[in-house]
């Protein structure tokens, strides 16, 4: 016949019988309960930040408590945190007092990529993104205007039908996405940024320190090209952004670039 006790009052009678036949530990045999502590110690002085530029410091609130990288025999890979290598970089990029074309700030943000200090202290995708649609739209103007290729033999149309001529027109041939993308591959990209030397500036971390070429330099470096371009169009307005693309990327990639 079932049990007329509750459930509640059956376990707490076996509990109570279970505890019963358990010897008791003698006070000086108990170990004391450790507690890892995760959090900053109390006694730790508190770091003033107010005076630091947000470029070259990690915000203690996007720190971790701990390391996730448990035994990693990955080397640090160096970057660069000395302001006058970076305004050096840009007097060559944009030629005598390009480092006083964008706020201090944002000369930083521009060469920050995202893998660096695990994007906390800022990234330049935004930047990038704004960036390469001037570059891009750039490079069209430039192909429309330049000379078309007359040594293409032209079909003759079995009616006698002339196509409509214009002057305007006659750069359009040269307008196809696999010119463009021929021209402004990042390949050719990541070499006039070796150029200018941005290598030297880049804050990333790459997958493996040992071997850029396989972490992606190329697409990295042609990258940070566009963010430049992007953090000039919303500091300096899009017509200097317009003529530091077609001076400073599309000139060197070898396009016709008119004014």
């Amino acid at each position: 016949m079932a049990s007329l006790l509750p459930a509640r009052a059956a376990r707490a009678v076996s509990c109570s019988a279970c505890r019963s036949l358990v010897a008791p530990v003698p006070a000086q045999l108990a170990l004391p309960l450790l507690r890892r502590n995760y959090s900053t110690p109390a006694d730790q002085a508190p770091v003033d930040y107010t005076d630091k530029p947000r470029w070259s410091y990690t915000p203690p609130q996007a720190k971790a408590p701990f390391s996730l990288r448990l035994h990693s025999k990955r080397r640090e890979f160096p970057v660069n945190s000395d302001p006058k290598a970076l305004d050096e970089f840009y007097v060559r990029f944009l030629g005598e007092g390009g480092d006083k074309v964008l706020t201090e700030e944002v000369k930083w943000l521009a060469v920050t990529h995202k893998s660096f200090d695990q994007g906390r202290r800022g990234f330049n995708d935004r930047l990038a993104f704004l960036g390469k649609r001037v570059v891009q739209l750039q490079a069209s103007l430039a192909l429309a205007q330049s000379p078309a290729d007359t040594s293409n033999t032209v079909t003759p149309d079995r009616f006698g039908r002339e196509p409509f001529a214009h002057p305007a027109l006659d750069g359009l041939d040269n307008l196809s996405p696999n010119t463009k993308k021929y021209f402004t591959d990042k390949l050719k990209l990541a070499e006039v940024a070796r150029d200018y030397e941005l290598l030297k500036v880049l804050r990333w971390s790459p997958r493996k320190p040992d071997n850029l070429a396989t972490s992606g330099v190329d697409l990295i470096l042609a990258h940070t090209l566009y963010a430049l371009i992007g953090a000039i169009s919303l500091e300096k307005g899009g017509q200097v952004a317009n003529k530091v693309a077609r001076e400073r990327i599309l000139a060197p990639l070898g396009f016709n670039v008119t004014a």
